[in-house]
């Protein structure tokens, strides 16, 4: 199975991350796919029977940016229209059924989710996405092996925990686990 729907499937969070890196990776390599897949696929693939696969996944990847006009910014449909989903699950988790557990990882996080959204300029944004930002940045530093203050630290661990229980929620949704209990 493909990493992206095992991803899917196991952590929404992280397939949107994922996905985030593969659509900037598209454009680091700014669309030439042979060349993204002989310098960087190939390195990883333990088994070159896969080879066919990941490239017609990245060409179609590559293939959506170019036709929706995210070249340089954006998301395809896919990851846009699980973005929506947990929207609409973080207001119906804090409108709707008034998760008390929610609200308080909401309420721990606030202030540091208000200063990224600042810093980031991102003031027109909803919450989730600036959650998802924020662990897409995190990733981006730690790759970059840039230090991490304490107290940036503990901003990123207030954020991914929210998302987390976001995630998890939204994977019990999706496989009927969920039940609501509205206040």
């Amino acid at each position: 199975m493909h990493i992206s729907r095992v991803k899917k499937t196991e952590n929404i969070a992280e397939y949107i991350l994922y996905m985030y890196h593969v659509e900037d990776t598209i454009r680091k390599f700014m669309f030439n796919i042979p060349l993204l897949i002989d310098e960087y696929v190939r390195k990883q693939l333990p088994d070159a029977s896969f080879l066919g696969q990941y490239e017609n996944w990245y060409s179609s990847i590559a293939h959506e940016m170019q036709q929706t006009g995210k070249e340089k910014k954006g998301h395809i449909c896919e990851v846009e229209e699980v973005i929506t989903e947990l929207i609409y699950l973080h207001n119906t988790l804090l409108s709707v059924v008034k998760d008390p557990k929610y609200i308080g990882l909401v309420e721990a996080s606030r202030i540091y989710l208000d200063e990224f959204k600042t810093k980031a300029e991102m003031l027109n944004n909803h919450d989730v996405e600036i959650l998802l930002h924020a662990m897409n940045m995190k990733l981006q530093l730690k790759v970059r092996k840039t230090e991490i203050t304490q107290e940036t630290e503990e901003a990123f661990d207030s954020m991914r925990i929210q998302l987390a229980y976001l995630s998890r929620e939204f994977h019990k949704m999706k496989s009927g686990d969920w039940v609501v209990h509205p206040n």
